[in-house]
């Protein structure tokens, strides 16, 4: 058995004995109500904290050089490798 095929058992084991424990401290506890609490606010916190990684890294990013500069540079480049030659 190859050790990909291990890792994959192992995810799919411990995901099937995760999804019967939520639903068991879901339905069958006192503890439902806390336990949809906290799920929301994971889920909540996790898509906003990518929402907010992302103005972030919007807002600190450089804009790019325009296409026109970038060409200038190109052809300079260019005209010395063919003086070197």
């Amino acid at each position: 058995m190859s050790r990909d095929t291990l890792i994959g058992i192992v995810i799919l084991v411990l995901s099937v004995v995760g999804i019967v424990t939520y639903n068991w401290l879901l339905f069958f506890t006192e503890w439902g109500l806390m336990i949809l609490k906290i799920t929301a606010f994971i889920a909540v916190t996790g898509v906003l904290a990518i929402f907010a990684w992302i103005g972030y890294t919007l807002a600190t990013t450089p804009p790019p050089k325009p296409i026109e500069e970038i060409e200038k540079e190109l052809e300079k480049e260019l005209k010395t490798e063919e003086e070197k030659k």
